[in-house]
């Protein structure tokens, strides 16, 4: 998340830099705030000529924290999102509709950890009896690189204030890994976490891509 911060203030600044630049040119750039899915953020969009134009955004969810069940067994759940977006706009019509593609470098992940809390947990085919000490924990990441598709409304030639949205998808694939600790380490059946994490898969584990569904209010110089 450090990382995505610096990014963030470093965009801040060069938008900042952009806007001073831009006003003397001959399409006025477009400072916009999307909201929705994946989350808020700030973005500069700059229109290149009636057909063309170049954006970078970042949004975010920040950390979330829910408890959810995933094949009979309860998680206390975080998930973290944060993406960084470098979009070309094509505007087919010459008018406020466009084709968006891209590239998405995302800080996304769900991070699940069961407790045995003294209790029982049912890992494949059995149950086992746990300690305070027993963790199992399991974590869903989709890649730090994505190719974007979408299609919109907004950040076209014009001035004033600016109404935008945004349909699409970071596509890639999740990968998901696990981690036992505690005495239930030395318990649990290979045979078992195998069939707990095709469960898994077949759930939390299919994620294909990060959907983008939001609305932006903008204001062009």
């Amino acid at each position: 998340m450090r990382h995505f911060t610096s990014v963030a203030s470093r965009l801040g600044g060069a938008l900042a830099v952009s806007a001073s630049a831009i006003c003397t040119g001959a399409h006025a750039g477009e400072l916009y705030v999307p909201m929705g899915l994946p989350g808020t953020g700030i973005g500069w969009a700059q229109p290149m000529g009636p057909q063309l134009g170049l954006r970078a955004d970042i949004m975010g969810l920040g950390s979330r924290t829910a408890q959810r069940t995933e094949d009979g067994i309860r998680y206390d759940a975080t998930i973290k999102l944060t993406r960084l977006a470098l979009l070309a706009d094509w505007f087919p019509l010459a008018d406020g509709f466009r084709l968006t593609g891209g590239l998405t470098r995302n800080d996304a992940k769900l991070d699940m950890v069961a407790s045995g809390a003294g209790g029982s947990l049912s890992i494949g085919s059995t149950t086992y009896t746990t300690t305070a000490a027993d963790r199992f924990a399991v974590q869903v990441v989709m890649p730090k690189t994505t190719p974007y598709l979408g299609l919109g409304w907004g950040h076209h030639a014009g001035k004033g204030w600016r109404f935008s949205f945004d349909v699409g998808a970071s596509v890639g694939r999740a990968t998901l890994s696990y981690a036992l600790s505690g005495p239930l380490a030395g318990q649990v059946s290979q045979a078992d976490i195998d069939a707990e994490l095709t469960e898994l898969r077949d759930g939390v584990g299919k994620v294909r891509a990060l959907p983008q569904l939001n609305l932006g209010l903008g204001y062009s110089f």
